[in-house]
């Protein structure tokens, strides 16, 4: 085989894996697409807590290599994550504020290991939230500079107590 033949073949391999990388994502991007983030945030929200972040990813609840792209969290972005005494709104650049309501909000714990970042033990915020009534879907953060836990605090503060038969109060 000669050399130029070698090449050719080469940039032929490269090409069809980047066809199949953008066909993947194509399809994962019309899988979720009955998925979204809620936007805007109430007026009159009162700011508890603000923090600079990396927005990671979105997963499948307790599926942390299972990505899922809902609009607009679909990739990775640097922004800031403010706590309100409605809600979790997420400033990120480039795209337009998502608002999590206190009543859409599941949990809030510390991670390690999502899909495309692992970090040291419990140096992710992981939101558990209800994307639509049926799905619930895990949100990471990383926070910039400092220990997150009273950031972690506040959210823990909106999510709705559930009673002894697993309903939120």
């Amino acid at each position: 085989m000669s050399r130029e033949v070698a090449i050719g073949v080469m940039i032929a391999l490269a090409a069809l894996v980047l066809v199949v990388i953008l066909l993947a994502w194509r399809a994962r991007l019309r899988r979720d697409a009955t998925l979204s983030a809620p936007l805007g945030v109430p007026e009159h929200a009162e700011v508890m807590d603000r923090r600079d972040v990396l927005y990671v990813s979105t997963t499948r609840h307790d599926e942390p290599l299972e990505r899922l792209t809902l609009s607009p969290l679909a990739y990775r972005a640097k922004g800031e994550a403010a706590v309100t005494d409605r809600g979790l709104a997420l400033c990120l650049d480039g795209a337009p504020t998502v608002f999590i309501a206190a009543s859409r909000l599941v949990g809030v714990d510390r991670a390690s290991v999502t899909i495309d970042k692992a970090v040291e033990p419990g140096g992710l915020v992981r939101v558990a939230w209800a994307a639509s009534d049926t799905a619930v879907v895990d949100s990471y953060l990383r926070v910039a500079g400092g220990d997150p836990k009273n950031f972690i605090a506040e959210l823990q503060r909106l999510v709705p107590v559930a009673d002894d038969t697993g309903a939120a109060s």
